[in-house]
């Protein structure tokens, strides 16, 4: 059997087609939903949103809207995704070095998840905490003006 949405994330989408005349526009929050949904998306999910969406949206404009912003997994990722900003302020703040640490911590890469399937760690560009770099987002919060101390705390919590 093919992927569905929930009936919940069904009656989401249907109300999407009133907030968005135009089809496009209901690309970003299909995959969001999906994301929400199955932890990640995948062809299979990209397949079923641009078959609910219709003509003219193919699984090509699902796709390309979906590898093109970074906040969409593309493999499935561990129970906390910790997501450790890169970019200007927060590489000027050593975000390197945290990155580093909770690597260390949790015997893993970057792009790696944990064998428990608990943590994967990505590094990602912006995040849009600039003043409060260095910054990481935990799954939907975000972390900022990161210590060793607050990462080593924060890691603890979760575990």
């Amino acid at each position: 059997m093919s992927y569905q949405f929930s009936q919940e994330s069904e009656k989401r989408f249907s109300k999407l087609f009133e907030m968005f005349p135009d089809k496009r526009s209901i690309i970003l929050p299909a995959l969001y939903m999906l994301q929400k949904e199955k932890g990640f998306v995948d062809r299979e999910g990209m397949q079923y949103i641009a078959n609910k969406i219709g003509d003219p949206i193919s699984l090509a404009h699902v796709y390309g809207v979906a590898t093109f912003y970074t906040l969409y997994n593309k493999k499935p990722v561990g129970k906390y995704h910790i997501q450790i900003c890169s970019n200007t302020s927060c590489y000027l703040r050593g975000n390197d070095v945290l990155e580093k640490h909770v690597c260390s911590k949790l015997g893993i890469k970057p792009g790696q998840t944990t064998p428990d399937k608990k943590f994967t760690v990505d590094e990602v560009e912006c995040l849009g905490a600039c003043g409060y770099a260095p910054m990481m987002q935990i799954n939907d919060s975000f972390y900022e003006n990161l210590t060793l101390e607050n990462i080593d705390k924060l890691l603890q919590d979760l575990k």
